[in-house]
């Protein structure tokens, strides 16, 4: 039997990421205790993390190391908070931190409450969290079942899901998304390409696939990033192939580029960035492809010379729809997507829509 402790009054309010994609953070009452779920900031440099979302937290918990997600961590250390993540998130935080690990996979008893978590399918070291709590609550933070790189572990039943909808209603499946990039590379056949990436999310997918295509070089961020990805023991069979990479320096003179950061706001993506538009490049013999989430900063780049092309690192509507029936969910809400009301719109989801700020468990 599940340890559980009596969730009277137990209840979850989206905090911030609810109508907007925008910082993750998601406080729950326990019935005994106030915990925040993820602290993050932007992906716009227009959305900080609010220190209010802190006050009366007695402990945070960290889903995975993206900006979005951990990027206002400072502020659970400075008030001297537990912060509960795995080992590999841990690598993602700022000095000081009270850390609680978190297994990527398996139960951990906190304050009487057992947490579950599963790898996400989304980043290295990333999971979603199971609290049983009611009939159970799940938050996915981001996450995909389509990665041919990490693992995604199913999660046990929950009434209440918090999921990501990063890509909103759309249905593209995988599959499309790879053969619209084979299409692309044909296009850019005269040019090289940087492609602006998380290191521990799609980096090491992306440099797998496109080593098929042309010589691949990894920045020195994602390199050490892919390394501990591979070390870990929890990728893809496949995954093996990229090993011979990881012992080159980073060549810039490479037909594929793959470099931090995902907007190229900053790291060696904003570096090659800078350099193509000094020498006038972009859009005449190199190009920036962007495959994710894009801030203003990288649609400028894109307007320059450049393309968006989707990689799918988030769930599609489909696996949306799956992950509720699997979980038997009885509500659900659709997360960090800018018009969740939509939902209302689309039958086969066999939960009900929730767009309140707080439900009780």
């Amino acid at each position: 039997m599940r340890d559980e402790i009596d969730a009277s009054g137990a209840w979850v309010e989206v905090l911030s990421g609810l109508g907007e994609k925008g910082p993750a953070c998601i406080r729950l009452w326990t019935g005994n205790a106030l915990w925040v779920l993820d602290a993050g900031i932007g992906p716009e440099p227009t959305s900080p993390f609010d220190p209010a979302w802190l006050e009366g937290c007695a402990r945070v918990f960290i889903t995975h190391d993206h900006i979005d997600h951990i990027g206002g961590a400072a502020h659970a250390i400075a008030a001297g908070l537990p912060i509960h993540c795995t080992a590999q998130t841990a690598r993602a935080l700022p000095q000081g931190a009270r850390l609680s690990p978190l297994p990527e996979t398996g139960e951990t008893v906190i304050d009487g409450v057992t947490l579950t978590t599963g790898r996400n399918g989304h980043a290295l070291g990333g999971v979603w969290l199971h609290f049983a709590l009611g009939q159970g609550l799940f938050f996915s933070g981001d996450w995909s079942e389509e990665s041919q790189w990490f693992a995604f572990d199913q999660p046990p039943p929950a009434r209440t899901a918090l999921i990501d909808a990063s890509y909103h209603l759309d249905d593209v499946p995988q599959t499309h998304r790879r053969a619209a990039l084979d299409r692309l590379l044909i296009q850019c056949a005269g040019q090289q390409l940087l492609f602006p990436v998380p290191p521990s999310g799609r980096a090491g997918e992306l440099a797998l696939y496109l080593m098929r295509h042309g010589q691949v070089s990894l920045d020195e961020t994602c390199r050490a990033a892919t390394a501990r990805a591979l070390q870990s023991g929890s990728l893809s069979a496949g995954a093996a192939q990229l090993a011979p990479l990881l012992g080159r320096d980073f060549d810039a003179g490479s037909r594929f580029l793959i470099c931090d950061t995902p907007n190229a706001e900053s790291g060696m993506a904003a570096q090659i960035v800078q350099l193509w538009q000094e020498t006038g490049r972009i859009g005449r013999d190199a190009a920036v492809v962007f495959t994710g989430h894009m801030t203003a900063h990288a649609r400028e780049i894109v307007a320059q010379g450049g393309y968006f092309l989707r990689w799918n690192v988030h769930p599609p509507l489909s696996d949306q729809i799956a992950l509720t029936c699997d979980l038997g969910a009885g509500r659900y809400a659709p997360l960090f997507c800018s018009r969740p009301e939509d939902y209302l719109l689309e039958p086969r989801f066999g939960a009900d829509l929730l767009l309140n700020e707080r439900c009780p468990l």
